[in-house]
């Protein structure tokens, strides 16, 4: 569990406060894994297992929550959240752990942040890229309305609809709503054209009930050294089965130490 490992923090670009937890050998491979948004590294990769699944194969995983999420600073200044702030963060965390071999995946907002680092230099071995598509990446900016009606309308969702879920979702994490609405303004589009230049082999990784699914294999097909992989359950349900943690196990392999 999550709570049984110490947090740690390291410094934003800008100096906030952010946190991460780590599993798996201390002299292990490091892979680090960016959680989505609404969620926390916790619910993402540590409460259904494949944490611990990968940290069995070897792997030091580390764990961060992004900022406005988990234990991270959840400042309320819309300043806190400049356009492609996750990123920085990503790589301030890579210069704190002093990074340069090392594997990276995320999923959701966490696989769109790895793009983003990813466009930008980032130069892991190998990468995740899980629970987003093609479109998510090149029109990021602006596709938070879904979100939004979720944060803006609370308590006016038809049981068991979509919404109430994702809500009910929030309240169980003790999410903030007013930082959660910040965080979608750090988003920015990365162009078509840059995938061409990400070189890094990347698992695009995709429930099969995910509404992102031909998205995610479009994704694939747009990266260099993309490959397609799909597992059961929709973009809620996937992270919540094993089968995502042996696909993400079976794409790294038995970490060398």
């Amino acid at each position: 569990m999550a709570d049984q490992l110490p947090v740690q923090y390291f410094k934003g670009r800008d100096g906030v406060q952010l946190a991460y937890r780590v599993t798996g050998p201390q002299d292990g491979r490091p892979l680090v894994l960016i959680h989505g948004y609404f969620s926390t590294a916790h619910e993402n990769w540590v409460r259904y297992g494949t944490a611990a699944r990968l940290a069995a194969l070897g792997y030091h995983v580390v764990l961060p929550d992004l900022r406005g999420h988990g234990e991270s600073a959840r400042p309320h200044d819309p300043a806190a959240y400049p356009p492609d702030a996750l990123a920085d963060d990503g790589f301030a965390l890579l210069a704190h752990l002093g990074l340069t071999d090392y594997d990276l995946g995320g999923y959701s907002l966490g696989a769109r942040t790895v793009v983003r680092m990813l466009a930008r230099g980032a130069t892991p071995a190998r990468a995740i890229v899980a629970g987003t598509g093609l479109d998510g990446v090149v029109d990021a900016v602006g596709r938070g309305g879904y979100f939004l009606r979720v944060l803006d309308s609370p308590g006016t969702f038809e049981r068991g609809s979509s919404e109430w879920r994702a809500e009910a979702f929030l309240k169980t994490i003790g999410g903030d709503p007013v930082a959660l609405r910040h965080v979608l303004a750090t988003q920015v589009n990365t162009p078509l054209e840059s995938l061409a230049f990400i070189e890094v082999p990347a698992l695009v990784l995709i429930g099969a009930q995910d509404e992102a699914h031909e998205s995610a294999k479009e994704l694939a097909a747009a990266l260099p050294e993309g490959r397609f992989a799909e597992v059961p359950g929709n973009h809620m349900s996937a992270v919540t089965k094993p089968d995502l943690g042996t696909a993400i196990a079976e794409f790294l392999g038995e970490a060398g130490r």
